[in-house]
């Protein structure tokens, strides 16, 4: 029986990376397929940033976080949650950010460096980082993460990929889009009292 130091699993985030990867079986196989597909995946990227905004900015539960200044940008303010569209420049450049983030998924290096990047992309919806008026809550992170996972498994199904090579490549992304979710719920647990 492995031992699992629990407590570090708290504390260090590489650590827990590991053992979250290794408990799902992400491995070096898995990165393989992740980065094979970026040339397939690439070009869908785009449309699948768009169709995330539409759904972001069709609920009001989802559209109100992104009135607040988003961390980095420095252009106008939507003048309220009514007026926000698809086309406002802060909306734009989180769908730059996102355009990002998905295409680092599937072309970076699987080391260090990514796995504090994942941790980031939990972070920074809570006050933990970037701007503290900004407080997601989770169900609406495991709503987002949700769609996009439905997304890249759908993208992944409507590639031209011979059939094994297709089941590795959802099966890869689901392990990592696992992850991820891991990786933005630690944000939000509570310290024990």
């Amino acid at each position: 029986m492995k031992r699992v130091d629990e407590e570090n699993l708290e504390k260090d985030v590489n650590y827990r990376y590991q053992y979250v990867a290794e408990f799902t079986g992400f491995d070096a196989e898995d990165v393989k397929a992740i980065h094979a597909a970026a040339g397939h995946l690439a070009p869908l990227i785009p449309s699948i940033v768009e169709r995330t905004y539409e759904k972001l900015l069709a609920y009001d539960a989802t559209a109100r976080h992104f009135v607040p200044r988003q961390h980095g940008y420095e252009g106008s303010l939507p003048e309220s949650l009514e007026l926000l569209g698809a086309d406002h420049p802060q909306i734009q450049f989180r769908k730059e950010h996102l355009n990002r983030y998905l295409m680092h998924l599937v072309g970076h290096a699987y080391n260090d460096k990514m796995v504090a990047f994942l941790d980031m992309a939990g972070k920074m919806h809570t006050p933990k980082a970037g701007n503290k008026d900004i407080d997601v809550p989770l169900v609406q992170m495991n709503a987002l993460l949700g769609l996009l996972s439905d997304s890249l498994l759908s993208a992944i199904l409507g590639l031209k990929l011979d059939d094994e090579t297709k089941g590795r490549t959802l099966r890869a992304f689901n392990k990592l889009l696992w992850i991820q979710n891991d990786l933005v719920v630690r944000h939000y647990q509570q310290p024990a009292e």
